[in-house]
């Protein structure tokens, strides 16, 4: 994205449902204490999410930084997301899903799809950009996203593998924000990896 992040969040934090249709992305309000429910609606979803700090959205959840921060590739409930900064920014508070999620694979993005052949595809980086500038928002780069759902088991050799979501209709991960926030959810467009199994479907955040 064009620009250095700029903007600081104001306003009443987001309450209820918020839809996110299959292959957009959408972003909410979230204040310190309060939690943000991802929920994959149909089964099979992957959804790319991304977190920034509200009073300085140049700070943003960093996925390096959290793995050096709980030495673990993915954080056990309980443990905490952290910044760029290496402040905690959202505690993983539970998950009814088999458990699959991946801190590892970059948002998808034009460059991305251009390579698999399809030109002008939707993308999780483009969700992102969309859905931070509704909230007059924008961020210089496009942070590592946390990739709830997604399967990508870790061979011995080292070799990534590309499996489809197994996560149920239902489904839901939970995080509670250590600090006021924005999180953005894109459920992602990808289709042609077969991460999203017959291809995108909607989820939902429910801020409670």
């Amino acid at each position: 994205m064009d620009g250095p992040a700029h903007g600081v969040l104001t306003g009443m934090v987001t309450m209820g449902r918020t839809m996110v249709p299959a292959g957009e992305g959408r972003a909410v309000r979230v204040g310190a204490g309060r939690r943000v429910r991802v929920v994959d609606v149909e089964g099979g979803q992957v959804g790319d999410l991304f977190a920034f700090a509200a009073d300085d959205p140049r700070e943003h959840l960093s996925a390096a930084h959290t793995r050096s921060a709980t030495s673990r590739l993915f954080p056990q409930v309980g443990e905490s997301f952290v910044t760029d900064r290496r402040r905690p920014i959202l505690t993983l508070a539970g998950d009814t899903s088999p458990g699959s999620h991946d801190m590892l694979i970059a948002a998808c993005d034009p460059a991305r799809y251009e390579g698999l052949g399809a030109p002008g595809h939707a993308s999780c980086a483009g969700n992102l950009e969309s859905a931070l500038a509704g909230m007059g928002l924008s961020a210089a780069v496009v942070p590592q996203p946390v990739n709830v759902f997604m399967r990508i088991p870790v061979e011995a050799s080292g070799r990534l593998r590309w499996l489809s979501a197994e996560s149920r209709p239902g489904d839901a991960i939970t995080f509670e924000a250590v600090m006021d926030c924005v999180v953005v959810l894109s459920a992602c467009p990808q289709d042609l990896a077969g991460i999203n199994g017959d291809g995108p479907t909607p989820m939902a955040m429910d801020v409670l």
